[in-house]
């Protein structure tokens, strides 16, 4: 038993050490494997590696570089003021109050609305709330200049712009356009990098484009998304003067005034509103298009105002039934609705009812192109005219008269004591639009005040953003000088209006 016992005991361990051997070489051809071609006559093992990921080379799926170079050239803008009542506040047609405003500006202001009840006699007058505006600006020369929007700088005594380099410059406003929404400023910087404009004409809808500005004063930040339309009129403000470029681009309060650039870096729009219920970014913004900013711009910095030319019309669109019953090819053009008399159009011959195809060789496919042609032109200038008449195409030429702005008739305080025709407002000419959201009868005609200074004369008499003045002393007005001459003839007398409110006409005196 015990001999053949030690016998399985010695042979269990042969051949663990033939089991062990084996292992060994074993692992030596995988090594040798492992390590290259063998030997002539030996048999390598098979060679099993881990996979390893590779990265595409050269690939890179990024908007890096465009965003380096434009970067620098947009700031932040900070505007402090007193707050004051605008037209933004107006009521919107369906009873919607300012709240309930679907087509929203960014001011991302930090302050509550401005009371818009008259003060009464006798009644201490409350103090006029600091207004504290943030937005975006876009720095468009090297020398200093800064295009941001109008309503960003509206009202605003202080404003400060924020450089991506960390510096905080104090700005002087250089002028403003409401009719565009646009405003130039000026700081005194060096080692500024100015943006490259670009030609919003050649933007077609479907180009990539990057929205870059700081909303709700996070700091500067960059969205991407594409041109959705071109050629938008949203009727927000004045609505005189607008051919927005429509952009998905995520944008919200604080991108106002930022800039929109092409995948070659160049500014093609200023961001300017949103179309949103939520008050948020839905994937709705309107930018204004690079070449009408472009003109803006070059008439502030050298005049510090914005003149354009007037045909001296009202027109609305042409509609399919409208073009079906005029016998028209196609539907297109503004057909004139009233010629305003002694104007440009009725010197060159237009008449109520004329459909305007063209003007100065460009297509006119509605209304707001319409305007905006005329617009860009020179006062004084000639232009050429197509319409269409009881069927047949007619070429007028007419020569431009210089549209009357909207002039403001607000003054500060100082200023107010120096010239007596200062009611503390301002206004702007009754249009269709506004008559339709003022509640003014098809017939009416004035001059709808547009702002109302606290602390002038207007407040003090009761009058409110959204009043059409008809009358001054029993006498019409329907521009700016015929008012201010009204005002001025009162001398030292109370100032007599005729003002209609929602329909509603009553008489309002002005002290002096």
């Amino acid at each position: 038993m015990n001999a053949s016992h030690h016998l399985r005991q010695r042979a269990s361990q042969i051949g663990l050490v033939a089991l062990a051997a084996a292992v060994l070489v074993t692992g030596a051809a995988w090594r040798g494997a492992a390590a290259g071609p063998q030997a002539s006559g030996t048999h390598a093992m098979p060679v099993v590696t881990s996979p390893i990921a590779h990265a595409v080379a050269g690939g890179r799926d990024s908007y890096a570089d465009v965003v380096n170079v434009v970067a620098p050239a947009v700031v932040t803008v900070h505007a402090d003021g007193k707050a004051r009542v605008s037209q933004t506040e107006f009521q919107m047609p369906g009873g919607q109050g300012p709240g309930d405003d679907l087509l929203r500006r960014f001011f991302g202001e930090q302050f509550g609305q401005g009371q818009q009840s008259p003060f009464g006699r006798g009644q201490r007058r409350q103090q006029a709330p600091r207004q504290h505006a943030l937005g975006s600006g876009v720095v468009v020369a090297a020398d200093g200049y800064i295009l941001t929007n109008n309503h960003v700088i509206d009202g605003a005594d202080d404003i400060k712009v924020d450089l991506t380099d960390g510096r905080t410059m104090s700005a002087k406003l250089v002028g403003t356009d409401k009719a565009s929404d646009l405003a130039l400023l000026k700081i005194s910087a060096s080692d500024l990098h100015p943006i490259a404009l670009g030609n919003s004409d050649a933007v077609q809808v479907g180009d990539v484009v990057l929205a870059v500005g700081n909303p709700l004063n996070l700091g500067q930040t960059v969205t991407m998304g594409i041109i959705s339309a071109k050629g938008r009129s949203t009727n927000v403000g004045d609505g005189s003067y607008e051919d927005f470029l429509q952009t998905d681009a995520p944008i919200n309060h604080g991108n106002s005034g930022g800039a929109l650039v092409n995948m070659k870096g160049e500014l093609v729009g200023i961001n300017s509103q949103i179309l949103s219920p939520s008050d948020g970014n839905i994937g709705i913004g309107f930018a204004i298009p690079a070449n009408m900013a472009r003109h803006v711009m070059d008439e502030l910095r050298t005049s510090g105002k914005v003149t354009r030319a007037q045909l001296g019309v009202t027109v609305q669109n042409v509609s399919s039934d409208m073009a079906q019953s005029l016998g028209l090819k196609t539907v297109g053009g503004a057909i004139v609705g009233s010629v305003t008399a002694d104007s440009a159009a009725e010197r060159a011959g237009i008449k109520q009812g004329d459909v305007i195809l063209s003007f100065n060789g460009q297509p006119v496919h509605d209304m707001n192109s319409l305007r905006n042609r005329v617009a860009d032109t020179k006062p004084g200038s000639s232009a050429n005219v197509t319409v269409v008449r009881d069927g047949s195409e007619k070429s007028l030429t007419v020569k431009l008269d210089e549209a009357q702005p909207a002039e403001s008739a607000r003054n500060d305080s100082a200023g107010e004591s120096e010239d007596k025709t200062a009611l503390g407002l301002s206004v702007v000419a009754l249009t269709p639009d506004l008559a339709s959201r003022i509640g003014a009868p098809k017939a009416a005609h004035g001059l709808v005040v547009e702002e109302v200074n606290p602390d002038g004369r207007a407040a003090d008499a009761g009058l409110q953003a959204g009043d059409l003045i008809e009358q001054v002393n029993r006498q019409p007005v329907q521009t700016v000088a015929e008012l201010k001459a009204a005002v001025r003839r009162s001398a030292d007398k109370p100032v007599l209006l005729l003002i209609s409110r929602q329909g509603t006409e009553i008489f309002v005196t002005v002290r002096s």
